[in-house]
């Protein structure tokens, strides 16, 4: 799977109230979350973001409350991945339960910009920063995960299995 994408950059200690508001919980909308996407640290967010973009975060991103609110507010409003230096773990299965594809790398979320555009080769685990002609290695998902992410959600990977 690769991906491709401009960078929006956050920093560390992103927790689930600041991707998506309380105030917004009362709706699975996808579309819906993703319209209030991050609204509480940088309001034009969701209005800027373009379809296949990608976030880059610091440490503990999806801290706070297990809500699977906030990454499905992340794929709402058209991000592709999201790479950060660690995940607070039940926001990383949530993500990936989801379909959100998410890597841990602390080089590149150290040395990725904002406006940055990088390629992720997740299949591969390296993601190559095409505006500072740099390469950083991350690792690969089991392929039981990349299964789950190519079939957009772990519900679609059980109903494609017939499970």
């Amino acid at each position: 799977m690769k991906i491709k994408g401009k960078v929006w950059k956050f920093s560390k200690n992103i927790n689930t109230d600041e991707i998506i508001a309380a105030r917004y919980l009362n709706t699975f909308d996808t579309k819906e979350l993703g319209n209030h996407c991050m609204e509480d640290i940088d309001k034009s967010f969701a209005k800027r973001v373009k379809s296949g973009d990608i976030i880059v975060a610091g440490t503990n991103f999806g801290c706070g409350s297990s809500r699977e609110h906030a990454p499905m507010a992340i794929k709402g409003c058209g991000v592709s991945c999201v790479i950060a230096e660690s995940f607070a773990r039940i926001f990383y299965r949530n993500a990936i339960n989801i379909g959100l594809p998410i890597l841990v790398s602390v080089e590149a979320a150290k040395d990725i910009k904002t406006g940055d555009v990088i390629e992720v080769d997740a299949k591969q685990g390296v993601i190559y920063n095409l505006t500072k002609k740099k390469t950083y290695k991350t690792e690969c998902f089991p392929q039981f995960m990349q299964e789950i992410i190519n079939a957009g959600s772990l519900l679609c990977w059980i109903k494609n299995r017939g499970l």
